[in-house]
Order: structure tokens, then sequence, then C-alpha cells
């Protein structure tokens, strides 16, 4: 049913409204933060960070491994917000940085996590959430604003990529404080203005978009892969299938799929892999093995190869890995949307789901 907020807006759906605000909300964070992000405070000898979130902000975190070790050189892990919470020890140690990430601000077992980290009293402490003023904005010593604005859906759409540029930009900092010899600095700091047309770039593949949807939606069983840092992305395309669509959905990262989990593709499946700038030859010999095995439908988000015969591919033709990481997460939200509508499921209103906050 249509939103009476939405009566007179071109879309059905709040989900839908929000896919269509990143590229404005991601050129406004770039706005704000231009020049390299040095309006951002960040402690300084920083020589290991700890990210502490859940759900697609956990996602978030898992990007933010990679891409902070990659730029900054400094050791990272996330840590899931409610496990975090069982460990019967925590790092403590000189030099370490505790990132939250919150959409909400106020989501419970994160905001726990955080006062257990300020019993420590030394340990620096950093948010990255949607909301000033909020509880854990009030508690950290250091905090980041992703302005994503007002998020309706229960899916994270618009608060998920704002939260990876909020990441972005706070690895270029620590970078600068760091080590900005490293090769990813440039790279990645010249991209920054192109990410909002990217996003473009990628919603206006909606119509291909749409065609996939309708041939994923027919499926039972369906694996989302990929590879490295892209792992992070196969994680919230899973989700958010999931959580629109009621689908059976599972992440893996190709590697590890092919020791015994690629028994789930006996049943009749669809498998969906997201590449970034490219198939390797290992990655390529997997698929192969794959299709002759167990003949699923491949499905390829991002760019492919010829060497793997996909039943369908939808690329954005991208510079380099840190464009296509938010190319393809577009894709796979739209593609979630798109899977939802087919089952006559209501993205906005998905049963026994509601943003959690505090306990």
């Amino acid at each position: 049913m249509r939103d009476k907020k939405l009566k007179n807006s071109k879309f059905k759906y709040w989900m839908e409204s929000e896919i269509y605000q990143q590229p404005m909300v991601l050129a406004d964070i770039i706005r704000a933060y231009s020049e390299g992000a040095e309006k951002i405070a960040i402690p300084e000898n920083v020589n290991r960070v700890i990210i502490i979130a859940s759900g697609s902000s956990y996602h978030c975190a898992r990007f933010a491994v990679d891409l902070l070790e990659r730029i900054s050189g400094i050791e990272t892990r996330a840590i899931y917000s409610s496990e975090f919470l069982l460990k019967s020890v925590i790092p403590h140690d000189e030099g370490l940085l505790y990132i939250f990430i919150t959409q909400s601000g106020e989501t419970g077992d994160t905001v726990s996590a955080v006062r257990r980290v300020k019993e420590f009293g030394h340990l620096p402490t950093l948010c990255i959430t949607n909301k000033e003023n909020s509880t854990i904005w009030e508690l950290c010593d250091y905090r980041v604003c992703c302005s994503a604005g007002k998020e309706l859906g229960i899916a994270a759409t618009k608060s998920f990529t704002a939260q990876m540029l909020s990441l972005l930009i706070v690895a270029l900092t620590l970078a600068k404080n760091h080590d900005e010899s490293n090769e990813y600095v440039k790279v990645y700091r010249e991209s920054l203005n192109y990410i909002p047309d990217i996003v473009t770039k990628a919603l206006d593949m909606r119509k291909k978009v749409k065609h996939l949807a309708g041939l994923i939606a027919k499926a039972k069983n369906i694996v989302v892969a990929a590879d490295g840092i892209a792992y992070s992305l196969a994680k919230e395309a899973a989700l958010k299938i999931k959580e629109t669509s009621y689908l059976n959905v599972n992440a893996a990262i190709l590697g590890e799929f092919m020791h015994g989990h690629v028994a789930v593709l006996n049943n009749k499946s669809v498998l969906l892999y997201i590449s970034l700038k490219g198939v390797s030859y290992t990655t390529a010999r997997y698929l192969q093995n794959i299709k002759k095995d167990y003949n699923p439908a491949l499905y390829i988000i991002g760019k492919t190869s010829s060497d793997v015969h996909a039943n369908m591919t939808i690329n954005v033709e991208c510079e380099n890995e840190l464009q296509y990481m938010f190319a393809n997460v577009v894709l796979c939200q739209l593609l979630a949307l798109e899977i939802a509508i087919k089952k006559h499921r209501n993205p906005d209103s998905p049963r026994g789901l509601k943003k959690i906050v505090r306990f």
C-alpha cells in the first residue's frame, strides 16, 4: 500500500526513495569533508583499530577492516556488538582506537559495548552515527555524523553508503596521521568526488536489475559469494534480500565456500557472485567448476571475464575497486527492492522486523 507521505512522490516505497537519495547524500558528505577530510578529529598515535557494530553497520565495519589496513597500514578488526559483550577479556592496549557504528545512535548492544570500553578510562572511542546528540554521540570522545538524513525504511540503504563514505574519510585521515605514502591514499582521495556519479550510473541500471530480480525471485536457495573486501557486500546483499523478501539467502567467501559448503548447490540454486575490478584466474576456475558440477543459475554483479559463462552480468564501468564497491552495493539494494516487489512483499514493513534500538 502506498504510504500517504509518499502519495505525491514518484516512488512507492520509502526504501525506494532512500535508495535514490544516495547521490545527493554522498555529495553532501564529500562537500562537508572536502580536501582529504581535514575536518575529522581523530586521536594521533593510533596503531590498532577495533570496529564494533551490528546488522548492516557490521557489514560496513567489515568493509572498513580491509579499507583501513590498505590505506593506513593499521591493523584492524571488526566484532559484532553482541559478541563483544560476551568476551571475558577485551583488548585495552595503548594506541588502540575503538570505532562504533550505529545508524540510530541508540543500538542497544553497541551502546553497551561503548560503556564497557569506557570502564578502562584511557581508551579513545569514536562513533559513526546518523544522529547527533544520540546516546552514543554523547558517550564517545570523537564523533562523525554520516548525515544521511532520517531513514524511514527498515532496510538500511542510504545510511549504509553514508557510513561507507564516512569510514573512507576516517581511513584517509588516519593515513595522514600514520603513513600517507601508501599508494592507495592518492587514488582513493581522488576518487571521492566521483562516487556520487558512480552511484547515479548504478541507479540507471534499474531496468536490468529488475530483470535479474525476476529470475532470482523464483529460487528457493540463493548464495551470494565474493572475495576479499567484496565479502562485506555479499553479507549486506544477503541481509537485504532476507529482510525484504524472506528468502533463504546465505553469503560466502568463494574460496571457503568450496570447502564443503558448495554441497548446498545440489538443490536447485542461484549463485550470485559480486566482483569488483575483475575475476581472478582462481575465481574463474572455481566458478567454472561450480557451473560444471552443480549447474546453478550463475549471475554476476560487477566486472566479469570471458572465462566465466554467467547467465547474466550487470556491471557499472568504474576506474578502481573503491568505485566498484559503491556501484555494486547500490545495485544490490535495487536488487533486494525489486525481488521484494516481484514477491509482492512490502519492503517498508517486513513482518516481525523493526529498527533495533535500546533494550
